[in-house]
């Protein structure tokens, strides 16, 4: 399975950006799909994630009511649309795919990673 991210750039605080991240090979597997970010100096942390079975999607405390993450089954397409970004929103962000039958939110549970995109919020 490949994962290419794409969308990241630089954005003024309040602005808003789309990520994308196309998933390739073994398309006809099923995996939940997420989405972590890392800031310079600081671990990778969780923001969202979809699951494949149902569509249900979980996000983190600081992201929620501004993130919004989908995906488009039928393009392998899984998105983070980002709305009112902060400063604190600046970050390396990475996909991520995990099989389906797995649960959790830890980075250490994803099978697949993505390259990252770069998300900078200017103040």
């Amino acid at each position: 399975v490949q994962l290419q991210a794409s969308g990241g750039g630089l954005v003024q605080a309040g602005g808003s950006l789309r990520l994308s991240c196309a998933r390739s090979g073994r398309t006809s597997s099923s995996y939940n799909m997420g989405w972590f970010r890392q800031a310079p100096g600081k671990e990778r942390k969780f923001v969202a994630k979809i699951w494949w079975r149902g569509g249900s999607t979980y996000y983190a405390d600081s992201v929620k009511g501004r993130f919004t993450i989908s995906r488009d089954n039928a393009k392998n397409t899984v998105y983070l649309q980002m709305n009112s970004l902060k400063p604190d929103d600046t970050a390396v962000y990475y996909c991520a795919a995990q099989t389906w039958t797995k649960a959790g939110t830890e980075a250490s549970s994803y099978d697949y990673w993505g390259q990252g995109t770069q998300v900078t919020v200017s103040s």
